[in-house]
């Protein structure tokens, strides 16, 4: 089995385009949410979203920007390297593309590349001559996540030798709606996860592409390494078609197959970017599943949720969330959970609240839930000499 180091990422968020303006913003712990500017929210319970300022980008623009800064950090063009993207599809960005390029490669009939979530990986893959598959996955919140986890597989068993892999989604009326009818999102300007009192989830645009190498790869060519992908796990609960499984069940799971892929003992594991909703349902039951891996450990691990700066950025999240746990690894400072009220007896983790905590992690622990019972779990390790 392959070492599977990150070798480099681009990012983006409402905080701005580019590592700088997320660790600014993260850090801070200052939130990026402001009244929806690109709907008219009037009719919505919810107001209020963490939306990059001024015209709307298309989810082909931000990953076009994360894709030119994470193979520029990585010091390499990608020839090659399979596609892995979480994406709901990107309607017009998408149209226009596929009228401007022929599809000579497609099976005739089957339509396969004219699905719009798979035109997203195609497009970049096209327009930065990356190799194949070029793969969308969409299953939420945990799409992401997922493309990282299958593109760690590919180095891994020597499938691969690097990887661009990552998710996008920017906020939109249709998918705000969704969940506004579902009182999924709250009416506050705030998200509170882990807090006495919280309401709900509000979106935020975010992107994140990550490129991923075997150790090997990476060493020949002299590479950097920002930290590597030790372990990875998936697991479904089938509770409930939109609400966790009540104790986590699923989650634990999939956290706890991340540390056998990675060999590591929860012991060892020093933050958990915690998928952390700020929902009534989500967080008691992230909170036990916490308890299922971490034992009487489970409330002095530092567990943050970051949506609380940059909202929940559905089927980017997992991937913007792993850049975050990287970063936390790199700069020896864990993020903080924003909004924080008081203790819920329901909820009882460390969840750094307020302020960015100085603490010198080597491993750490990358969780997402999405709706259909889905969860992802990803085990990070700090940045090594590959000399």
């Amino acid at each position: 089995m392959h070492e599977v180091v990150v070798t480099g990422y681009g990012v983006f968020t409402a905080f701005g385009f580019g590592v700088q303006a997320l660790k600014e913003g993260i850090f801070s712990g200052k939130p990026a949410f402001a009244k929806v500017s690109r709907f008219d929210s009037s009719r919505y319970r919810a107001q209020y979203a963490a939306e990059y300022p001024g015209e709307a980008p298309t989810q082909l623009a931000v990953l076009r920007e994360c894709v030119k800064e994470a193979l520029a950090r990585a010091g390499q063009d990608g020839a090659g390297a399979p596609v892995l993207l979480g994406t709901d599809g990107d309607h017009a960005a998408n149209i226009d593309f596929w009228a401007a390029h022929a599809t000579e490669n497609q099976p005739e009939g089957t339509g396969v590349l004219h699905s719009l979530p798979a035109m997203l990986p195609e497009a970049i893959g096209e327009e930065f001559r990356l190799g194949r598959p070029r793969l969308a996955f969409v299953n939420a919140c945990v799409a992401a996540t997922n493309a990282i986890a299958y593109g760690a597989h590919l180095i891994s068993i020597g499938k691969a030798d690097s990887v661009v892999c990552g998710g996008a989604y920017v906020v939109n009326e249709d998918l705000f709606a969704h969940f506004d009818s579902g009182r999924a999102l709250t009416t506050e300007a705030l998200i509170r996860p882990f807090s006495a009192g919280r309401k709900g989830l509000l979106h935020g645009d975010g992107a994140a592409v990550l490129v991923l190498e075997s150790a090997e790869h990476a060493r020949r060519r002299n590479a950097v390494s920002y930290g590597s992908v030790l372990g990875w796990g998936l697991a479904a609960d089938a509770h409930h078609p939109v609400q966790p499984h009540p104790q986590g069940r699923g989650l634990a799971t999939a956290a706890l197959a991340a540390l056998r892929r990675a060999g590591v003992a929860a012991e060892d594991i020093g933050y958990v970017n915690a998928h952390g909703t700020g929902t009534p349902r989500n967080d008691p039951a992230e909170s036990l599943a916490l308890r299922h891996v971490f034992g009487d450990r489970a409330g002095t691990v530092p567990v943050s949720s970051t949506k609380s700066t940059t909202g929940h950025m559905l089927e980017a999240t997992g991937a913007v969330e792993a850049v975050i746990t990287l970063l936390a690894l790199t700069e020896g400072l864990l993020p903080p959970t924003a909004g924080f009220l008081e203790a819920d007896p329901e909820c009882p983790v460390d969840c750094v609240p307020h302020t960015a905590r100085p603490a010198r992690v080597s491993r750490a622990l990358s969780l997402n839930a999405a709706f259909g019972g889905a969860n992802a779990a990803l085990v990070l390790g700090a940045p090594q000499s590959l000399e």
